[in-house]
């Protein structure tokens, strides 16, 4: 029997972006009854509803009354998600109001509950409101907290709706835990920073060497941990995603920049996850003017300009070195080889391994179309602790993010 989830909309222009949040549901296998509010279906009608779920919708606690809709809805669901959550709704819920289906619900629900609020930043800053989250977050409800970002009109700020696939995230966690809090192989109370994307090495004041990576899978890590209860601190070297809900977010360009936030920002953390692909050399030199395709007044002149580079720290390195006596934090690295003809990417992975000394080391093979800028990815996570290596994948980087952390947790409950 799939499980049964309850998807509960109100009334905010952040209604359209729970059809996707649906869809993600209903293709993972869920079996999804949305309960729209009567200020929803101004938004997004009943029809919509009920084509992408496959089920009637179910709107107000008149309909069906033999069957007793307003608790049977909530006895029966393994999940109760409401996404968007509007201020009105959170106080409601907060204060036991049962005005509609949808709080009737969340009333009766003895399932894990899951609020993805959405609003003006003004009114998720206001005190109404933050004491409503708080009272929520007492009683085991799980509020997600906004993104930030573009809000309606011209207005940004945090109060964006969490992207779906954020959400889903966290929806797939309790739903595999068969749980309220804390989860089988939770972060709660755990203290992470993960690094992503790839960093920049200026040239001139418009070139620079890089790399391929898009910070997919890093963000992806990011946002998995947040889903699993930890506080969260990502260091993004020149990504252009959406932020996941819940972190905080440190930008960075370069690698010396990224090594110095990284140092900052570990201090007291439980796990550091080193996933940005980080550049190994720097040029010796920057030029403060655009360097000139000829460097001559003949315009004939091919010669072209000598680069010198010189090494860049070794960040993974560094934090092994600088770790403390009690083994925190965990330290997880990534290889990102290519292989090399002679031996394979595990092969060079495990060399990596030993040289570096980290905890957990995630190999993954890369190269043009292959694995940066993708959506999905194949890696051999090897521990320090045992000698037998997971695999993940092929499967959504999101996944991958998953199977990584129930490594991690082993490691953390080990130590």
């Amino acid at each position: 029997m799939p499980q049964k989830v309850i998807l509960g909309v109100s009334g905010g222009i952040a209604a359209y972006k729970a059809c996707s949040l649906l869809r993600l549901l209903t293709e993972s296998g869920y079996h999804v009854t949305v309960v729209p509010t009567a200020a929803a279906l101004k938004f997004v009608g009943a029809a919509t509803w009920a084509a992408l779920s496959g089920n009637p919708v179910s709107t107000d606690v008149w309909a069906d009354v033999h069957e007793v809709p307003h608790v049977r809805l909530g006895q029966h669901a393994d999940l109760v998600i409401v996404a968007p959550a509007t201020a009105d709704l959170l106080a409601r819920a907060a204060h036991g109001l049962a005005d509609d289906l949808l709080t009737n619900i969340l009333l009766t629900a003895h399932c894990p509950v899951v609020l993805a609020p959405a609003m003006h930043t003004e009114m998720w800053e206001h005190p109404a409101t933050v004491a409503n989250v708080a009272t929520l977050r007492s009683r085991s409800v799980r509020v997600i907290d906004p993104a930030s970002g573009r809000l309606t009109g011209a207005d940004t700020g945090q109060g964006r709706l969490p992207e779906p696939e954020e959400i889903f995230a966290v929806c797939r966690e309790l739903l595999s835990g068969g749980q309220q809090a804390p989860l089988p192989g939770s972060l709660s109370g755990r203290r992470v920073v993960v690094s992503a994307g790839g960093t920049r090495e200026p040239l001139d004041p418009v070139r620079f060497l890089g790399n391929r990576s898009s910070g997919k899978q890093g963000y992806a890590i990011a946002g998995v941990a947040v889903a699993r209860g930890a506080e969260v601190v990502l260091v993004s070297a020149n990504v252009a995603l959406p932020v996941p809900a819940g972190v905080s977010l440190i930008q960075v360009q370069t690698a010396l920049e990224l090594g110095e936030a990284v140092d900052k920002a570990v201090q007291d953390c439980d796990v550091v996850v080193m996933a940005a692909a980080v550049a190994d050399y720097r040029p010796a030199h920057y030029a403060d003017v655009k360097i000139k395709k000829t460097f001559g007044l003949d315009d004939n002149d091919e010669s072209a300009p000598t680069i010198q580079l010189v090494r860049n720290p070794d960040i993974l390195a560094g934090l092994v070195r600088s770790r403390g006596p009690a083994g925190l934090p965990v330290i997880v690295g990534f290889a990102a080889e290519t292989g090399d003809g002679e031996r394979t990417v595990l092969e060079l992975a495990r060399e990596k391994f030993l040289r570096k000394g980290c905890d957990v080391l995630v190999a993954n093979e890369v190269g043009v179309d292959k694995t940066f800028g993708q959506d999905t990815n194949t890696v051999h996570i090897l521990r320090r602790d045992i000698d037998a290596v997971t695999q993940a994948g092929p499967a959504p980087k999101e996944s991958v993010a998953a199977t990584l952390w129930d490594v991690v947790q082993e490691v953390l409950s080990a130590g």
